[in-house]
């Protein structure tokens, strides 16, 4: 009998344990929902995008701060895309200077990106007070890829040495497959 107590007391604790466990696990991990983002703010083939929150005691601060990094976060973004570009496109034809040209390319993209980066809009921005009294702001932006590629196609044309071998349609069907290849990174 004493036998049957110990082993039922066992299974009692056994059991009890396992499911205090389950409980930690339950308690421990909630799911955090992040304004702005999500895959509606995501890069695709039409748009680059980019998200970003920042935390100040100041709600202006707040806001500028996660805009600076949203910028940041779409300027890299934007640089390899622009950089994978230039090194497919600048690889398919042949010049005498070939690595003269890929540089120029590639000096051209900076500008372009840097100038661009001003042009972005807001596509969502949310502003949450902290228990603490402090700001938290959430920002996502945007800029369409035919602006950069329409940008690069003039900024191409204006450079004497590259117009005599540039060919924007060639350009134009580099850029759109980087741009689809940015959207499937992202799934």
């Amino acid at each position: 009998m004493k036998r049957i107590y110990y082993v039922l007391s066992l299974a009692a604790l056994i059991a009890v344990g396992c499911g205090g466990q389950k409980q930690l696990l339950k308690e421990a991990e909630t799911e955090v929902n992040i304004p702005c983002s999500g895959p509606e703010y995501q890069s695709s083939k039409e748009y680059f995008r980019a998200n970003a929150y920042a935390l100040s005691t100041d709600m202006m601060m707040a806001k500028k701060k996660a805009l600076a990094e949203a910028r940041a976060e779409l300027a890299t973004a934007m640089n390899a895309t622009v950089k994978r570009v230039t090194d497919n496109y600048g690889s398919s034809y042949q010049v005498g200077e070939q690595e003269e040209a890929k540089g120029r390319f590639e000096d051209m993209a900076r500008i372009v990106v840097n100038e661009k980066l001003t042009g972005t809009r807001v596509i969502c921005e949310k502003m949450m007070k902290t228990p603490d009294g402090k700001y938290k702001a959430y920002v996502a932006i945007e800029l369409a890829g035919e602006e950069i590629a329409k940008a690069m196609d003039s900024r191409i044309k204006s450079d004497e040495k590259l117009r005599i071998d540039y060919e924007y349609e060639k350009f134009k069907k580099v850029f759109d497959e980087e741009m689809a290849n940015l959207e499937k990174e992202q799934k």
